[in-house]
């Protein structure tokens, strides 16, 4: 029986998955009605629907189980680097019973958790969205009435009711469509509504927007009428295909997030060696005097406070503190960062795989050209306002404008309009004196429209349509206001200037008309739509935003590549992508089909990405294969995109871009960063920002490593040569005043010069790459060394007073902290020269080294020095601490002048 069950189970379940699988497109409508037990005229039966509703489940997305908060907060505890820091203090506090040490590393882990968790719930928005896109209700029929129903009881087999202004609530193949236009961009990115039919299609391997007798859920219908039988609903929709790569997609690594992690393991094998290495020689060292038990103890604890002091407890903060500081920065320039590391992530970026629709053009049909007299007019030429082409295009329109001039209706239409707006033509004035009378509507087997409007005491016969199927019912031809008989030769001219436009990618449609003394009783295509008088041709492109060509020339001179993805037609992709300069004029062999990708190997295609610069007619789980492909050459890829297609793109690129006005609520939610104008162009603003971030994040490495470099080499060369040992409330003190203020005032650095101008530093580099490391070392050793040839000089040469190791202390420790201050003016360039004008640009690095200057000389205040445990020093005391500040920025250039002669010989 249990044998039995499971098979059942499975049957049920293959049942289902078949659902999505079978391609209905290629079936016949009795064979789909057959299949569903459904009929067109009657529908299926209440008492059917509630059984498929219970089979099935409801019309609805599922989203992620969601996390509870606690298990969110406690996911930002697994890091290395949080790890670290939380060994520490607990070392600190129990072991070194340094509390107060122990209490900042606590701080800055629980603000670090709380700030990932907020951002972990901002965002979870994608699915939540894609759910808020279904349409409440639908017209169905069932038990042979017309019912209207919540979109989430529809089941398969339901017959769906169409007109427009709806929004199609699950997959249908459709059974009626009359004269029925879809408007489909959110889903394949197609700008043009699709043209509809119930026509079965030949072929299994139809891309997603030619499937013209399906209707997808969540697509808008903007014209005409339809009828549709459910097929899919739910999860097993195309919608409900994109919310499951949504819900699977890898969350991948940002570099920040791997460079703060290769961090913390570096620092884990330094520290640990610290210990190993001090606590080795302390016992070798040994005392006679003092007890074995007693050293191995107090070693334990001298090694266990270098550790601490290695470790830059205020590094995850300040990179946070960075981060937030250039979030503000790209608000202002209109980029909206939803994930803080995104913010570094773009200024790494390789590639830009950029939608067409929306993104890198206007997603909104223009008029571009115009044919009338026999001559073919720019948009923007001066026109002749009473010519029969314009006058056409503004009659046979179904367009609605609205009281505050929005336009309502097909895209196409809406652009024939709108350019007579843009001609300072009265429009709404001319239509309400030719007040239409009658028809006869479109459809897609004569692909022609026609209107009949009154005009000046007669009636106006007003036709567009497909040039082709036009000019067979065109008699006359009207040239500079005569009418002639329209010529074979003038003919052949017309279709010329339609090829001419089709090969730009432009949407052609041509107008022709007459004058009639009586309205038509029964207006039909015979009867209208004869002998008529060709007026011209108007030629319509979605074109490219104005400000995306010389943003894309911006980020190829950055050595970044911008490619385009679209569902769009490989004509009109190609185009706009030549005109963009992505491609050269003719080079097919850059731009690709869906289709043909599937015929390509996952490894061919990985080894010959980069063939290809222009992708169309593609599905979203193409456009992730795309960004999987240049991530398996190493590359970091920021998505742009729009559309609830982009969202699975969006997810899996290195960094996802939403545009935020035309953007769809998925793709917003899906992407880590949103542009708040949908302006490529702030794209490449945004790179030039992230990599300001970086540069600043590791100048900031570089100063607090190095610094930390040069106390643990202090200390410990001063318990190896049995010297006093600065005080763990001096070291403390030091941390404090230097490692907070200056390190985060390096984080809001301006933009280098020329920052723009460098090639990506690709995926292998870090924070220690580009010269950080051995500066980090090297720097730290003279850190090291200046400090303790203070305590030297103090202790032989500038004794004064009674104590003359109290006086070297205290010498040791205002140098070890001020020459700090004097190297963070050295860490705003890793080797460029300190010695140029902007240097000192930054308002508020000069005022955190002043204040950090002053606070740390604070310490010899009279009721101060008891509690730092420190001396006051006389003049020539801290003339010699100031020469060693001074002495570390020029020993510093000096390094840095022959690094800068050895990398002009390499180059």
């Amino acid at each position: 029986m249990c044998f039995l069950k499971g098979h059942v189970s499975l049957f049920s379940f293959l049942k289902e998955e078949n659902t999505v699988a079978k391609k209905y497109y290629s079936q016949d409508i009795p064979g789909t009605l057959a299949e569903f037990d459904s009929d067109a005229n009657h529908g299926i039966s209440s008492a059917e629907a509630k059984k498929r509703l219970d089979q099935y489940g409801p019309n609805a997305l599922a989203g992620k189980k969601k996390r509870s908060m606690f298990a969110r907060f406690m996911d930002q505890f697994k890091d290395l680097m949080i790890i670290v820091l939380l060994v520490a203090a607990v070392l600190s506090g129990v072991v070194a019973q340094e509390w107060t040490d122990a209490g900042i590393i606590l701080v800055v882990v629980l603000l670090n958790a709380i700030l990932g968790v907020i951002q972990e719930a901002r965002s979870e928005a994608a699915i939540e969205a894609l759910k808020d896109m279904s349409t409440p209700s639908a017209k169905v029929r069932r038990d042979g009435a017309v019912v209207e129903v919540p979109s989430t009881d529809i089941v398969p087999g339901d017959v769906v009711l169409l007109e427009a202004g709806d929004v199609v609530p699950a997959d249908l193949r459709l059974l009626v469509a009359e004269s029925l236009k879809i408007e489909e961009a959110a889903l394949t990115g197609e700008s043009v509504p699709v043209e509809k039919s119930n026509e079965t299609l030949q072929g299994d391997d139809i891309a997603l927007g030619d499937r013209i007798n399906m209707a997808y859920s969540s697509t808008n219908v903007t014209y005409g009428r339809g009828e549709g039988v459910v097929v899919a609903t739910g999860m097993n929709t195309e919608v409900g295909n994109i919310a499951k790569m949504l819900n699977e997609a890898d969350e991948t690594d940002t570099p920040l997030k791997q460079n703060l992690n290769q961090l913390g393991k570096t620092l884990t094998y330094m520290i640990l060696a610290i210990c190993v290495v001090v606590f080795i020689i302390g016992v070798i060292r040994n005392p006679q005097h003092e007890p074995m038990n007693a050293l191995l103890i107090d070693m334990f604890l001298t090694a266990v406070s270098l550790a601490v002091a290695a470790i830059p407890e205020g590094l995850p903060a300040i990179v946070t503190i960075i981060l937030a500081l250039g979030t503000q920065t790209m608000a202002d320039h209109k980029a909206i960062v939803r994930k803080l590391p995104a913010v570094e992530t773009l200024g790494a970026t390789d590639i830009i795989a950029s939608d067409k629709t929306g993104t890198l053009t206007q997603n909104r049909m223009t008029v571009e050209k115009v044919y009338y007299d026999g001559i073919l007019h720019d948009a923007s030429d001066d026109i002749d306002l009473s010519n029969q082409a314009l006058i056409t295009m503004l009659l046979a329109n179904d367009t609605k404008i609205q009281d505050g001039g929005e336009l309502l209706g097909d895209p196409t239409e809406t652009a024939l309009v709108q350019y007579g707006f843009h001609k300072d033509l009265p429009v709404n004035d001319f239509l309400a004196e030719h007040p239409r009378v009658a028809e006869v509507p479109f459809d897609s087997d004569r692909k022609l429209m026609s209107t009949i409007n009154k005009f000046d005491g007669q009636f106006m016969v007003a036709v567009k349509g497909a040039p082709d199927m036009l000019l067979e019912r065109v008699k006359y031809v009207n040239i500079n206001g005569e009418l002639s008989e329209i010529s074979d030769e003038q003919k052949q001219a017309i279709l010329a200037s339609n090829n001419d436009m089709a090969k730009q990618a432009l949407r052609v449609l041509a107008m022709a008309y007459k004058v009639v003394d009586e309205p038509y009783a029964d207006p039909t295509t015979d009867n209208v739509e004869q002998d008529l008088i060709f007026a011209g041709l108007v030629g319509m492109i979605d074109p490219e935003r104005p400000e995306a060509k010389d943003a894309i020339a911006e980020a190829h001179r950055a050595g970044i590549r911008t490619i385009m993805i679209t569902g769009d037609h490989q004509v009109t992709a190609q185009a706009i992508a030549e005109r963009l300069g992505l491609v050269e004029k003719g080079r097919d062999d850059a731009v690709i089909t869906g289709a043909q990708l599937d015929k390509l190997s996952d490894d061919y295609f990985t080894k010959h990405v980069g063939d290809y610069s222009v992708y169309a007619r593609v599905s979203p789980e193409h456009k992730v294969r795309i960004v999987k492909a240049w991530q398996a050459n190493g590359k970091i890829v920021a998505m742009t995109g729009d559309g609830v297609n982009d969202a699975p793109s969006l997810k899996q690129a290195d960094i996802g871009v939403g545009m935020g006005i035309t953007g769809t609520e998925v793709s917003k939610g899906a992407a880590d960063m949103v542009l708040a104008d949908d302006n490529f162009a702030t794209i490449v603003e945004a790179v030039k920002q992230g990599r300001k971030v970086f540069a600043n994040i590791q100048k900031a490495i570089l100063y607090l490593m190095s610094c930390n470099v040069g106390e643990v080499l202090t200390v410990f060369l001063m318990t190896l040569l049995g010297w006093d040992v600065l005080k763990p409330v001096q070291l403390l003190w030091i941390n404090l005043v230097t490692d907070t203020l200056p390190a985060i005032a390096l984080g809001v650095e301006p933009i280098e010069k020329g920052i723009m101008n460098k090639k990506p530093r690709g995926k292998n580099s870090n924070f220690f790459s580009g010269g950080v490391a051995s500066s980090i070392i090297y720097q730290g050793i003279l850190e090291g060394a200046l400090v303790l040839t203070a305590y030297g000089l103090g202790l032989h040469v500038l004794p004064r007073g009674t104590n003359p190791h109290e006086d070297a202390l205290t010498m040791a420790f205002l140098t070890l902290g001020l020459i700090q201050l004097f190297h963070a003016v050295n860490s705003k360039y890793v080797k460029q020269s300190i010695f140029q004008k902007s240097t000192f640009a930054n308002k508020w690095f000069n005022g955190a080294i002043i204040l950090s200057a002053l606070i740390m000389a604070a310490v010899e205040l009279p009721f101060l020095t008891k509690v730092f445990a420190v001396s006051e020093l006389h003049l020539d005391q801290w003339l010699t601490v100031l020469g060693m500040g001074v002495l570390m920025i020029v020993i510093v250039e000096i390094v840095k002048f022959f690094e800068r002669k050895a990398d002009q010989r390499n180059n």
